[in-house]
């Protein structure tokens, strides 16, 4: 482990792991030059979440979840992926009714948003479905489950299915609440003073609200989508602020998530 000496003086370079999602851009723009001393790894949630643990990196955009399992953790930046309504990105496809789902595939690139998945059947419907993973690589017909949860740049376009409802789970969220909801936040191991860290992430995020346009036409034709489709996406679908109202939203959900046998959330912490 490197010492805090090291990490201040930046002989040693601190390893930040981030999602490799569309959404993130924003919060990566132009990082490496807000702090050179960052090495900075891409990777979906659930495996960043892991290199974390494994001390394998010192800060990352960890699912909301995870922050709630370890209490060694703490919370780095008041940056965040977060949503205040539909978020496009995380969606629950039915194929039977809600009321009757008795399987729920679960994109394995997610944690937080399959959490929030389950919480919301439960306390709309008192639904308590048989999970099953789907890997990232698998699709909708790789699995005959009776809802799918899909994430991140593959749910951005919606799958075409007879599907009897498509849940919006950022929408769903708010309709059910009245919070926002954050799914991913900055996140470091203890042990570390990353102070200048936690300055050139809020730098970056500021400078990617900047240029949003900028990032949506670079990011737009990898994703088979339109400059406007794309920024629509980043500047409305998306909030990045960790603010008190996302606070709310994060220890409510904390609390529901705790009722879940398989979530095993922790206390929350603050910052």
């Amino acid at each position: 482990m490197e010492s805090q000496a090291n990490s201040q003086t930046g002989a040693s370079r601190i390893r930040i792991g981030a999602v490799s999602y569309l959404n993130t851009k924003p919060l990566i723009y132009k990082l490496e030059e807000f702090a050179p001393q960052a090495e900075l790894v891409l990777e979906v949630p659930s495996r960043l979440a892991d290199e974390l643990s494994a001390g394998r990196l010192d800060v990352a955009l960890i699912p909301s979840i995870e922050f709630f399992r370890d209490p060694t953790y703490t919370i780095l930046s008041d940056a965040c992926i977060g949503c205040q309504g539909p978020v496009l990105s995380v969606k629950l496809f039915f194929r039977v009714p809600p009321a009757e789902v008795r399987t729920l595939a679960l994109d394995e690139g997610s944690r937080t948003s399959a959490v929030l998945a389950q919480i919301l059947l439960f306390e709309q419907f008192g639904v308590r479905p048989q999970l099953e993973p789907l890997p990232v690589e698998r699709g909708l017909a790789d699995t005959q489950a009776d809802a799918v949860l899909l994430i991140g740049d593959r749910a951005i376009h919606s799958p075409v299915g007879p599907f009897t409802a498509v849940w919006d789970l950022g929408d769903e969220w708010r309709r059910s609440t009245g919070l926002p909801f954050v799914f991913a936040m900055w996140v470091a191991r203890a042990g570390y003073d990353l102070s200048v860290i936690e300055m050139a992430l809020s730098q970056a995020r500021d400078a990617g609200l900047q240029n949003l346009p900028a990032i949506a036409s670079a990011e737009a034709p990898k994703l088979g989508l339109t400059q406007p489709e794309c920024l629509w996406y980043l500047r409305d679908c998306l909030h990045f602020h960790l603010g008190p109202s996302e606070r709310e939203g994060l220890e409510l959900y904390r609390r529901l998530a705790s009722s879940l046998p398989a979530a095993g959330a922790a206390p929350c912490k603050t910052a």
